[in-house]
C-alpha cells in the first residue's frame, strides 16, 4: 500500500497566490518604501567623488576603530575604485545598509518581547530556527512572486535571512543581566520600562551589537545571492562572471566583496568593543522620584 503524497507544494502555492491577490496594495507600499531607502543610501554614497568618499570612510574607520583599519579601508577602497567597481560596490553597500537597518528595526523590539515574555520566545524560536536553516536561495522565490525582479525582493530576502541573530542575541543579552541588579531596581521602585531602558538594555548592548554584526554579514552574503533576481551591486558582476566563465573578472568582483565584508565586519566588531568599554553601558539604578 502506497501512502499518497501530501500536496504540500499545492498548499504553499495557494497560500502565496492568495496573499498576492489580497495584499497587492500592501506589497506595492513596501516596494515604494524600500526602493526609496535604497535610492537614498545609493545617492548618499555616490554623491561625493570616489576618492573623497574613500577618505571619508577611512576617517570613519580611524575614528570608530583603529589606525590599521583606516589604512586597510584607504587601500582597499582605492583598489576597488581603481578596478572600476566603485559604483557597484556602493550599490551593494546601499543594499546591505537598507537590509541591516530594517533587520535592526524589526529584530531589537522582537528580541525585547522574547526576553520579557516566555510565550513569545517559545513561539518565535521554531520560526527563527526555520529561517536560519532554510537554504538562502529558497527565499528568492516568494520574494520574486510578491515583489517582482529588482532590488526590493533582494532586500526582503536579505531581511528574512539576516534578522534572526539580532532577535536571538537581543533576547539573550537581556536575559543574561544579573538578577540582583534587576531586584535592586525593583527595590528602588522602578517601573518595567525603567528597568528595561536603564538596567537591562545598557548591560545587553554588547550582546545586541554582536547580533547586529552577524546581521550585517548575513545581509551582505544574501545581497550577493540576490543578484540572481536582478538586485544591483557587485553581486551582479560575480553572477555575470560565473555565467560567462570569466575567471579574472570573477576574481576582481569577489575581491571587492571580500574587502567590503572585512571592512563592515571589523568596523562593527570595534563598535562592540567600544560599547563594552564605554561607561554608558554601566547600570544606573533608576531613581524612584
Amino acid at each position: 500500500m502506497t501512502i499518497p503524497k501530501l500536496p504540500l507544494d499545492e498548499w504553499i502555492e495557494s497560500i502565496v497566490n492568495g496573499l498576492e491577490d489580497r495584499l497587492s496594495v500592501l506589497f506595492d507600499i513596501f516596494s515604494t518604501v524600500i526602493e526609496g531607502i535604497v535610492d537614498f543610501f545609493s545617492f548618499l554614497f555616490l554623491l561625493p567623488p570616489s576618492l573623497l568618499m574613500v577618505v571619508i570612510l577611512a576617517a570613519v574607520a580611524y575614528w570608530f576603530a583603529s589606525t590599521s583599519l583606516a589604512v586597510f579601508t584607504l587601500l582597499g577602497l582605492f583598489l576597488i575604485d581603481n578596478l572600476g567597481y566603485w559604483e557597484h560596490t556602493m550599490d551593494t553597500l546601499a543594499l546591505v545598509m537598507t537590509s541591516a537597518t530594517i533587520s535592526i528595526i524589526l529584530g531589537v523590539p522582537l528580541g525585547i518581547l522574547c526576553a520579557r515574555d516566555n510565550k513569545i520566545q517559545n513561539l518565535l524560536t521554531p520560526v527563527l530556527d526555520f529561517m536560519q536553516t532554510m537554504p538562502a536561495f529558497v527565499y528568492l522565490i516568494p520574494a520574486v512572486t510578491f515583489f517582482g525582479l529588482g532590488v526590493v525582493p533582494g532586500v526582503i530576502a536579505s531581511v528574512i535571512f539576516a534578522v534572526p541573530p539580532t532577535i536571538r542575541l537581543t533576547n539573550l543579552g537581556i536575559r543574561q543581566v544579573p538578577h540582583d541588579l534587576i531586584e535592586a531596581g525593583e527595590a528602588f521602585g522602578s517601573t518595567p520600562n525603567q528597568k528595561l531602558f536603564k538596567i537591562q538594555l545598557p548591560l545587553a548592548v554588547p550582546s545586541i551589537m554582536a547580533g547586529i554584526n552577524q546581521t550585517i554579514m548575513l545581509a551582505l552574503s544574501m545581497v550577493v545571492i540576490s543578484s540572481m533576481i536582478g538586485a544591483q551591486g557587485i553581486g551582479a558582476d560575480v553572477y555575470r562572471a560565473v555565467t560567462q566563465i570569466k575567471t579574472g573578472q570573477g576574481f576582481e568582483a569577489g575581491l571587492c566583496i571580500v574587502i567590503l565584508a572585512i571592512l563592515l565586519d571589523r568596523l562593527s566588531q570595534h563598535l562592540v568593543k567600544r560599547k563594552q568599554k564605554s561607561p554608558a553601558v554601566r547600570c544606573q539604578v533608576p531613581d524612584s522620584r
